[in-house]
């Protein structure tokens, strides 16, 4: 990975005092151990008029493996072979980021001992990176930098300079010019900037990282015209993050519009809401709908089927009666997380005995899947194709057929309820459909018939009288076991 830093300059104001910015000396190449391979520094020009600073970092693709996800005793699939076969030693990511923040860290924080007048004094700066990871195109480029001072230039990498009608891939040149922004600023914008356009991480984000992000985005994040996505995509779409540090941004732009402390405002939005009752949300509602359904039916083995990133899974294990847990999920990344969330590389041998990551399609039948007591589907019929449901109904009723099923769903009638939500929209990019209670009941009742089953309805969340519970449930018992019971 490459990036250069260009400044120019004059006899009064050389621009080799980059060097005194950087901590690094002009005449000197450097090298510096990061956990991910080497970092060199080196001046390819140091004059007067024009200085240039380039950072160079060799990835060490053995020690991004071990050091990176999924390693030890019930860790996910991770597509081994793409550990080492990728993008890394070319395009900028997080862990160019990282290599800046710990090669040029007290230029990042504007500390120059030897010449203290220097990091708060604006530069004519040129960043160039030449493969840059941009998920969205040159047009998010420009909408992220741009505002921040920036004239962009993001020239598309064409996928095979052979083959032009193969189009653009997603990496672009990046060159930035600005004439007002110092060099401390200018590493904290691409600090948080570079994995935020490569969209992913190449380590776990943990609440930490909320710390992080406010103090690079200081001064300039909570006023980001795009400071949603980028504090989505920076915390890895961890929705607690993102919604702790959207929270704190608040903060911060209400003291700056009072001209108060952030302290201050905190203290003030505390004493007013103390004794407000924080209500419980959707997300743990449905947990423990699910949980209080399986215990009543008496499942002991379990299947969460589209597991995602474990949550279900996790809250099944601090109960002792579920003495087996299968999640299951197509999504290696997916996978990945719950794996970390549930340590399993840590667990103890008991514990680890009691639960199961697999990867697989709900859209083909799996031998792995059958004789357990209840499978669940939770939020996942909704990001099926209409096409693809009979494929998975047979798949899980049909092939696996556990005794009992249990899916939810969200209920479309209450989307009205959700005032962040537009007219017309779905809750989620993803989904392909979502329901009204009539066509989820007119659906779970041909399954039931088709398969053999008996189902009743459950809602989950506060029952509307208009417009019902914003999410349904369907409580399959096989018929068998409906007539033993």
């Amino acid at each position: 990975m490459f990036l250069t830093i260009s400044t120019t300059g004059s006899a009064e104001r050389p621009a080799t005092d980059l060097g005194f910015l950087l901590h690094k000396h002009p005449e000197k190449a450097q090298r510096f151990s990061t956990s991910y391979g080497t970092a060199h520094v080196l001046y390819p020009e140091a004059e007067a008029e024009r200085c240039t600073a380039a950072l160079l970092l060799e990835v060490d693709a053995v020690a991004l493996v071990r050091r990176g996800k999924g390693k030890g005793r019930g860790g996910a699939p991770d597509a081994a072979l793409a550990q080492y076969v990728n993008d890394r030693p070319y395009a900028a990511s997080s862990l160019l980021a990282v290599a800046l923040s710990a090669v040029f860290s007290s230029a990042m924080r504007g500390v120059c001992n030897a010449r203290p007048e220097l990091p708060g004094r604006p530069l004519p700066l040129r960043v160039e990176i030449p493969a840059l990871p941009a998920r969205g195109g040159p047009g998010l480029v420009g909408r992220l930098f741009e505002p921040l001072g920036w004239t962009v230039g993001a020239e598309p990498v064409a996928l095979d300079g052979e083959f032009p009608q193969w189009g653009d891939s997603r990496y672009v040149r990046l060159v930035l010019e600005a004439e007002t922004l110092t060099l401390a600023e200018a590493l904290r914008h691409l600090y948080v900037l570079l994995p935020v356009l490569d969209d992913a991480k190449h380590y776990w984000v943990a609440s930490d990282e909320v710390d992080k992000l406010l103090r690079a985005g200081a001064g300039w994040l909570p006023g980001h015209p795009e400071q949603r996505l980028i504090t989505s995509r920076y915390l890895s779409r961890r929705w607690s993050l993102t919604r702790e540090a959207m929270e704190r941004l608040e903060l911060v732009r209400l003291a700056e519009a009072d001209d108060s402390d952030v302290e201050e405002i905190d203290n003030a939005v505390a004493a007013e809401t103390e004794a407000e009752e924080k209500p419980t949300p959707l997300a743990v509602q449905r947990r423990e709908a699910i949980l209080a359904a399986l215990r009543a039916a008496g499942a002991s083995r379990v299947l969460d089927l589209g597991c995602g990133q474990g949550q279900l899974v996790q809250a099944m294990l601090r109960d002792p009666s579920f003495t087996e847990v299968v999640g299951l999920d197509v999504s290696v990344r997916a996978l990945t997380i719950a794996s970390r969330r549930l340590k399993l590389d840590r667990m103890g041998e008991r514990q680890a005995a009691r639960v199961k990551l697999l990867q697989g399609s709900l859209a083909y039948t799996d031998k792995r899947l059958r004789g357990y007591d209840a499978a669940v589907l939770s939020e996942v019929i909704e990001h099926l194709d209409l096409p693809r449901l009979p494929a998975l109904e047979y798949a899980v009723f049909g092939a696996a057929r556990p005794r009992t099923v249990l899916v939810t769903t969200p209920n479309v009638e209450y989307n009205v309820r959700w005032e962040s939500l537009p007219a017309g929209h779905v809750r989620h990019g993803d989904h392909r459909f979502e329901w009204t209670r009539d066509e989820f009941r007119a659906w779970a009742r041909m399954v039931a018939e088709r398969h053999g089953y008996d189902v009743e309805f459950v809602p989950v969340g506060p029952d509307d009288p208009e417009v019902g519970p914003p999410t349904q449930m369907a409580v399959f018992v096989t018929a068998q076991e409906a007539k033993a019971a």
